[in-house]
């Protein structure tokens, strides 16, 4: 099984040809294409948009507008102004919590997250909920890691007024029953908010169709650069909540005594823009578009079956989260009492990057009775070589650990 794209696309695989790269998860290498394209707007365009009368700034203005439009159709947004360019998807659920939550959140209501949120969608609501007196539940787990819908369904009253949740977990690779959730929600009529940031670099988005009211991501981790994000919600919602931040380019009119707002998309986009991240983000939604996200979901999803075979055939070896064929690309493990950071270190003196600790979930390890766990994830650039190291190295590590 070969890697979905050539090595020769991303310049750090192809200049260390040794290295095995499994940590996509954290952050996903990036391509010529994206470089090139944010590159080419320092270059050629670089300018502060929205605010200069010159033929320069208007191209620089034009360059974040057709970023804008690329990642819409990306995620399949009709309405561009809903996409909202933030710092990644912890600045999109925290502007959401904070902004959404003060203004509508209230003594007595309820805010339901799951066990295995991502701190970024866990804390920004436990802490909106202690500040508003509302109840903070936590959804359980089913035995696959999913959040329990049957559990959920016997949570929810008219109290609760929002549901987070994500897409696929960060730590099992388990793909949530996003439409049942949504149905769930609108029939007390809650808020759906759902963290896609291991979503939207693995598979097919349509955010229109999906139903939840928010869907946040981040760009690092789908090709694009560090510092960019985006937060689409639906407009009824997003036109009715405040401005997460107040400054330049999100006014209308600023009076001595009262302030009026811009519209959507820059009343939520305060300060100057990150442009260049835009023109990355789209590079990078452009280049997935190209293989296909049915053909990304799909390798990976081989990937990481083949991973899983391979791993939990290991003696001493425990697979967190469903079965290979039911996750993303994603393999959570532990190897006997082999620390997880120090299983780590030992595969990265053999050039295998794979991530160790609680991957900011803290209350899904307590749920899995472990303090960390040893991470692999897969992503379009890795192939089947990449799945027969990691095993070897595994096998090598319990030998070593077992002489110490």
């Amino acid at each position: 099984m070969s890697a979905l794209v050539p090595r020769s696309d991303f310049s750090l695989l192809s200049t260390n040809p040794n290295l095995v790269y499994l940590d996509s998860a954290a952050t996903a290498q990036k391509p010529r294409a994206v470089l090139d394209a944010m590159n080419d707007f320092y270059e050629t365009d670089y300018a502060n948009p929205h605010r200069g009368a010159y033929a320069l700034s208007a191209r620089a203005t034009e360059r974040y507008a057709s970023a804008r439009g690329a990642v819409a159709r990306f995620f399949g947004v009709g309405d561009e102004a809903c996409v909202i360019f933030t710092r990644g998807t912890t600045d999109s659920l925290n502007m959401v919590a904070s902004a959404w939550g003060r203004a509508n959140l209230g003594a007595g209501d309820e805010v339901i997250v799951t066990g295995a949120e991502h701190h970024a969608n866990f804390v920004p609501w436990q802490q909106i909920a202690i500040e508003r007196g509302a109840q903070f539940t936590i959804c359980p787990l089913a035995a696959d890691g999913r959040a329990d819908v049957e559990a959920l369904a016997t949570l929810v009253s008219g109290r609760t007024k929002v549901i987070a949740f994500n897409h696929v977990s960060n730590v099992l690779g388990a793909i949530n029953p996003v439409s049942e959730i949504v149905a769930i929600a609108r029939a007390v009529g809650a808020l759906t908010v759902c963290d896609g940031a291991q979503a939207a670099p693995h598979m097919f988005v349509a955010f229109d169709a999906l139903g939840v009211d928010f869907y946040a991501a981040s760009a690092h981790k789908m090709l694009g650069p560090m510092g960019t994000g985006v937060l689409i919600g639906r407009r009824e919602v997003l036109d009715a909540m405040p401005p997460y931040q107040t400054g330049g380019d999100m006014i209308a009119f600023v009076g001595d005594e009262r302030t009026t707002w811009n519209v959507l998309p820059h009343r939520l986009e305060a300060g100057t823009p990150n442009v260049a991240g835009a023109v990355g983000l789209a590079a990078a939604c452009d280049y997935l578009t190209a293989i296909g996200m049915d053909a990304v979901a799909a390798h990976e999803r081989a990937l990481v079956r083949l991973a899983y075979e391979r791993v939990s055939a290991l003696d001493d070896v425990r697979v967190h989260g469903p079965s290979g064929s039911e996750r993303s690309g994603v393999l959570s493990f532990t190897v006997g009492d082999i620390h997880p950071h120090d299983l780590a270190t030992l595969l990265d003196e053999r050039g295998i990057c794979i991530r160790a600790g609680h991957h900011c979930a803290q209350p899904l390890m307590r749920r899995l009775g472990v303090a960390a766990t040893a991470r692999a994830s897969f992503y379009i650039y890795n192939d089947e070589n990449d799945v027969d190291q990691l095993a070897e190295a595994l096998e090598s590590a319990k030998r070593v650990f077992a002489v110490a």
